[in-house]
């Protein structure tokens, strides 16, 4: 049944970004390659997904003081300035085009100060009714699939085109885990990409044989802290213990949040644009009749 698709928006427009030629320009000579490879993607995503709603999830805060608080290396090696992320120049002046085509398409979306996409994300799919696609390149948010609740991944690592479908025994074929257990797999054998350590000495396999015995993280650091040695790979005991002060704080970087304060937003598709004096301004100011016609043909078919 067709339920709700949630976009990690940043995700989707670097991916757009870095798969569509700089030189696609707008009639005065300046980059639209995200935002119109982010159009297209939209289209796709709304052809072969028919969602009855969409929400565009948006980072407010690519780097939210709690996380830092907790882990101070949490995207450092990604700040540019300041505290400002470090976004491709050609890249930078695209995303305000992107959020006004999205309002004026009436496309839903949604950013809360204070927050990452993630958290909108996972808030979302909390309060979800029905079934929920999140369409991503970040395999944080596997930590989100339920099968039960009708709740999956569709992963972009292979292109918009040929999106792999992550449920529960996806997680589990992948990674050696319990379906729903990726976000203790993750705290404990860290993620580069996000500045989050790990634990030192733990890889893929310990980590993964470690949530499969004893579950969760915090049923094994009960365990740890009880000085039970059955069921820890050898000389994992001595890293975990190491790595106690980490372990406490981490899973609150590393967890999405379920209770972001959302604004009230009317989350249903568009079958006609919001503003369409401001999307035809739009389109000739930056050249994106095709994307956007294209995108306008989805949406009408799609909730007709």
């Amino acid at each position: 049944m067709p339920g709700l698709m949630l976009l990690d928006t940043a995700s989707l427009y670097f991916r757009a970004f870095y798969g569509v030629p700089e030189s696609i320009t707008s009639p005065d000579g300046r980059p639209v390659n995200a935002v119109r490879g982010l159009i297209d993607m939209i289209a796709t995503l709304v052809r072969s997904g028919s969602p009855a709603e969409l929400v565009a999830c948006m980072d407010a805060d690519w780097r939210p003081a709690f996380r830092v608080a907790a882990v101070p290396s949490y995207k450092a090696h990604r700040v540019a300035e300041g505290d400002q992320e470090d976004v491709p120049d050609a890249l930078a002046p695209q995303v305000p085009i992107i959020e006004e085509t999205l309002d004026a398409l009436g496309i839903a979306r949604i950013g809360v100060a204070g927050y990452e996409a993630d958290d909108i994300i996972g808030t979302c799919t909390a309060r979800a009714k029905g079934p929920v696609d999140i369409v991503t390149g970040d395999r944080d948010l596997f930590q989100l699939v339920d099968d039960a609740r009708q709740i999956r991944v569709l992963y972009t690592a292979r292109g918009i085109r040929n999106l792999q479908v992550v449920d529960e025994a996806a997680v589990s074929a992948k990674y050696g885990i319990p379906g729903r257990s990726y976000a203790d797999f993750a705290t404990l054998r860290g993620d580069p990409s996000d500045g989050l350590p790990g634990v030192p000495g733990v890889g893929d396999k310990s980590a993964a044989a470690l949530i499969t015995r004893f579950g969760d993280l915090p049923t094994m650091l009960a365990a740890l802290d009880s000085g039970q040695t059955e069921g820890f790979p050898a000389g994992a005991r001595t890293k975990l213990s190491a790595a106690r002060d980490y372990l406490r704080v981490a899973p609150a970087v590393v967890k999405v949040a379920h209770d972001a304060p959302l604004p009230d937003v009317d989350l249903a598709l568009p079958a006609e644009p919001r503003d369409k004096r401001a999307l035809v301004a739009l389109a000739d100011r930056h050249g994106l009749d095709g994307p956007l016609n294209r995108l306008l043909d989805a949406l009408a078919k799609t909730s007709a």
